[in-house]
């Protein structure tokens, strides 16, 4: 209870909307259930009884839920800018119908703009968080790369960051499930196992020294 207090208050400070949103869905199951027991079951104590208590125990479930909803947009829009905020979504936010990681896969070490990547039924979305101009080079690499490894696998880009034209940090996992599904949940794990085995292959860096053409397993002792 206390923690859920410490979330309301800074939910309440952030977006003082919430509170009415709040009061609204808990009274509107309570004035429900009083209908229903006035017009439902006319004369009948317990009934009437049962289902006030309904519309109470309703009206609760409901505040929470947007009290949920309402808490993490408002975390999502204090991250929102900050270098990780798209990992934290991924991480977060989405169904386990997706396979995601919460580190990018490409990070530019001047700007801290990163691209990252996910698999879903829609195909394989590549997300870019930063401005346009910045961070479309890299997601096109990143777009040769997926269809080198998956070439019938859809792909898809999604921009996170400060363009008008731009997705929300708070709708970025809605933005994702509104692509048309085209992949089955088995064939989305196959992609992603693909695309992280491949990926991490291609990347490995070679020691300095050793020439792979020529290099021999060590003799046992």
């Amino acid at each position: 209870m206390k923690q859920m207090w410490q979330v309301f208050q800074m939910t309440r400070r952030m977006d003082p909307l919430a509170v009415w949103v709040m009061l609204l869905w808990f009274l509107l199951p309570i004035l429900a259930g009083v209908l229903l027991a006035v017009f439902a079951t006319p004369g009948d104590v317990l009934a009437g009884f049962l289902w006030v208590t309904t519309g109470v125990l309703g009206g609760i479930l409901a505040a929470m839920i947007i009290l949920g909803r309402r808490a993490e947009r408002v975390a999502y829009r204090q991250i929102s800018g900050q270098p990780g905020a798209v990992g934290a979504v991924l991480k977060s936010s989405l169904r386990r119908a997706w396979q995601a990681s919460e580190m990018p896969i490409t990070v530019s070490p001047k700007t801290q703009d990163a691209v990252y990547r996910a698999v879903g039924k829609p195909g394989v979305m590549i997300i870019g968080e930063g401005p346009q101009s910045r961070t479309r080079r890299m997601m096109e690499d990143e777009r040769r790369n997926v269809s080198r490894i998956v070439p019938n696998v859809p792909v898809h880009f999604v921009h996170v960051g400060p363009d008008v034209e731009s997705t929300k940090l708070e709708n970025l996992a809605k933005t994702l499930n509104k692509h048309k599904k085209v992949l089955s949940k088995a064939e989305v794990f196959a992609v992603s196992n693909r695309l992280t085995s491949l990926s991490k292959s291609s990347t490995l860096p070679i020691p300095k020294g050793i020439d792979p053409l020529k290099a021999r397993a060590p003799k046992p002792r």
